[in-house]
């Protein structure tokens, strides 16, 4: 049995998805009752997403989905992953997936970051809980500041889950950190064009592809 499925990280993982799937049907269904203009203020392709991620979705989940999660365990396998950053934290749906592939192949770290503090009280509570907590440092503040400072010399995989607006700088700042065959998952990566002409430019540093209607895998040449 691999850490994703065994105690104590695999009944903690079933009751996040759990509190993610109520959370986001009542966030939907707040959203659905807003006018267009009203939705477009309150969208994480905003501008000014911290009002958005600290205000309107303090307390959703925004938790990748069941498949992707697992997808990104697997990747996390599959490429030996030692050294991961994440960009958006949020509860530690995500966070837990990549510090069980970590800590499956042999140990290393995995960095987060998360600007609203009380979503990162509870992501290292649970990260606790789960019996991770020496394999991840989270990152409380903007990842414009978080990440541009003690991060490893060699990152094997980067996931991207936070203000879509801000993937383009965070993959800049991350770049030259990335060892050839790095593995770059963005999500909901249709709501950051700018991202998507980056990784997917012809003769670029990266090999590109869409994944699952709205995850791009990206591979650093």
């Amino acid at each position: 049995m691999s850490t994703l499925t065994s105690p104590p990280l695999g009944p903690v993982l079933e009751r996040l998805f759990a509190e993610a799937n109520r959370t986001e049907k009542v966030f939907r269904q707040e959203m659905n009752n807003l006018s267009p203009a009203e939705r477009a203020a309150r969208s994480g392709r905003s501008e000014d997403y911290k009002t958005f991620y600290m205000t309107h979705a303090k307390d959703v989940h925004l938790a990748v989905s069941r498949e992707t999660a697992t997808f990104l365990y697997m990747l996390g396998r599959s490429c030996k992953a030692r050294s991961i950053v994440e960009f958006g934290t949020s509860f530690a749906v995500s966070t837990l997936h990549l510090a069980a592939a970590v800590k499956d192949n042999g140990g290393g770290k995995v960095i987060g970051t998360e600007f609203e503090p009380s979503k990162v009280a509870k992501a290292r509570a649970t990260i606790a809980e789960a019996g991770l907590a020496e394999l991840v440092e989270i990152r409380e503040g903007d990842a414009l500041q978080t990440l541009a400072r003690d991060l490893p010399d060699s990152i094997d995989l980067v996931l991207l889950d936070g203000a879509k607006t801000l993937y383009p700088p965070v993959l800049a700042m991350l770049q030259p950190r990335l060892r050839p065959g790095a593995l770059v998952v963005a999500d909901n990566a249709d709501m950051s064009p700018d991202f998507l002409a980056v990784v997917r430019a012809p003769g670029g540093p990266y090999l590109s592809v869409p994944f699952a209607g709205d995850v791009e895998l990206s591979m650093k040449v």
